[in-house]
């Protein structure tokens, strides 16, 4: 009985499951036909929407396509009616030129016929022309060629005094021209450079209180004045002269040193040669402060920047060089600043200029050590630490006629002018009546000079010409002249004015 309701349990419960499954079946197949209806709407709506999208585009594209060519149109128009002005244009131009052609045509045979006309008319001239030439060689007894070569002799005189005269004139006006705004601008730079002359000679002598302290200052056998010579390296020459000692060295600094040491010695009484080093040492290291002081001060007051502490030693140590018995560190000195205000006037380089004026003379601190002129010795030492190749080459080129630079021909300038100024330099008798002499010699070798005078301590050499071989323009020639064969032949500092004087006198006696 349990069984059989098991198995009816079993039964039921399988046809329950066949019964939903059947249900869920025809569901699912109703809810299916449901979507596919709605997705068959959609569609529909989608495909009238897409059939409206494309009316409105065909619609567009046709407004547009209408537009773009009412547009092509009016264009092709306007261009149409710019050809056919242009065309106008053209026709209207070539017209005017034909026209113009057809003018020039006649022009032409008119001048055409007017060449005809003057040829016949030239060849009439030249008949008559040539009837007069040959009367007129019969009338003056002279062919046609000697009176030609005489006109031109004539005319090429006449050129050659009127090309001398107006050259002397021209020459003379750029003379006073450049003479004065020269003396304006040299003038103007001393006038405001205010330095004094040092006119001192040194003097390597020390004055003794005593003949009695030179015995002391000799020592016994000589000994103190070997010892003294021995650590300053210079030669004492102790003669007859009274309260005197000479020190001779060409090194002005070794010089210096002894003069103070002497001084120091005198002034100590205690001479013997372990003072005598003593008193040496120290004068040496004193000697060496100033210098280097000396080279400072230099380099300040003239305000150049930048140089290597060797070089402003080497300045120091001239200020105990003198040369011509002027000093050559303030000489630098001045140098420098006047070619700094020369410079500044004509427009150069002021930097360039005044370092090179104050370093022209750098090679006399080692021309008594070194082989060559200082203008070289200096120019090497000062491409050696560094300066510029422009200032070397106003420190190389201060002496030579032909500097490479406007900065050059500053700083030799600013030198004549410094060396040029009264009682900057002194110098000997015998120099002097040589450099006269040469320079009246130069003057004496052209031929027509009579006599030559030599005046304004050479400043000016004065020449008398003979009168009959000499006239107004070759003395201006000659003067010329002169002036150059002393620009070769001579060395000098600043210029020296050649004046040529002819002078002719006619004497009769009245009876």
């Amino acid at each position: 009985m349990g069984v059989s309701n098991t198995i009816i349990t079993i039964i039921a419960v399988l046809i329950g499951l066949g019964a939903g499954a059947l249900v869920g079946f025809y569901l699912k197949k109703i809810v299916n036909r449901r979507r596919l209806q709605e997705a068959h709407e959609d569609a529909e709506l989608l495909k009238s929407e897409a059939l409206e999208h494309k009316r409105a585009i065909i619609i567009e594209a046709k407004e547009e396509s209408f537009r773009i060519r009412t547009a092509t149109e009016s264009e092709q128009r306007e261009q149409r009616s710019e050809i056919k002005e242009s065309e106008r244009r053209l026709s209207k131009r070539e017209e005017q030129l034909d026209r113009r052609n057809h003018n020039l045509e006649i022009r032409e045979n008119t001048w055409h016929e007017k060449e005809k006309e003057l040829d016949l008319a030239r060849n009439e001239v030249d008949e008559v022309l040539n009837k007069q030439l040959e009367l007129l060689e019969n009338l003056s007894g002279i062919s046609s060629q000697d009176a030609e070569n005489l006109l031109l002799e004539k005319a090429s005189e006449e050129i050659q005094h009127e090309v001398t005269r107006r050259y002397r004139d021209y020459e003379g006006r750029i003379r006073e021209e450049a003479e004065e705004k020269a003396r304006g601008i040299i003038g103007q730079a001393i006038h405001r450079l205010s330095s004094d002359v040092v006119s001192e000679m040194t003097t390597a002598s020390v004055s003794l209180p005593s003949d009695d302290m030179k015995g002391r200052l000799i020592g016994r056998e000589g000994r103190n004045i070997r010892a003294i010579e021995n650590a300053t390296g210079v030669d004492l020459i102790i003669d007859d002269t009274p309260e005197q000692v000479t020190v001779s060295c060409f090194d002005p600094v070794r010089r210096e040193i002894a003069k103070i040491a002497i001084s120091k010695l005198i002034a100590d009484g205690r001479i013997h040669p372990a003072r005598i080093e003593d008193i040496v040492s120290k004068s040496e290291k004193e000697i060496w402060t100033n210098i280097w002081k000396s080279g400072e001060d230099a380099v300040f007051e003239t305000g150049v920047r930048g140089l290597h502490p060797e070089i402003v030693k080497l300045l120091g140590k001239l200020k105990y060089r003198y040369s011509y018995g002027e000093n050559v560190l303030l000489h630098s000195m001045e140098v420098g600043n006047l070619a700094a205000m020369i410079a500044s006037e004509l427009g150069a380089n002021v930097k360039t200029a005044k370092t090179g004026g104050l370093l022209h003379d750098l090679g006399k601190a080692l021309s008594h050590e070194v082989e060559g002129s200082h203008a070289k010795i200096g120019a090497d030492i000062a491409a050696k630490y560094k300066i510029s190749k422009e200032i070397c080459d106003c420190i190389s080129d201060h002496h030579d006629d032909q500097p490479r630079s406007v900065e050059g021909f500053i700083v030799a300038a600013a030198d004549a002018i410094s060396a040029a100024r009264p009682g900057a330099r002194s110098d000997t008798v015998e120099h002097y009546i040589e450099r006269i002499e040469a320079l009246e010699e130069v003057a004496t070798g052209f031929d027509g000079v009579e006599k030559c005078y030599a005046i304004q301590a050479g400043r000016e050499i004065r020449v008398l010409v003979k009168p009959d071989n000499v006239d107004d323009l070759m003395a201006s020639d000659l003067a010329r002249r002169i002036a150059n064969k002393i620009e070769e032949t001579l060395v000098y500092p600043g210029e020296i004015k050649v004046t040529v004087i002819r002078e002719s006198r006619s004497t009769e006696l009245a009876k």
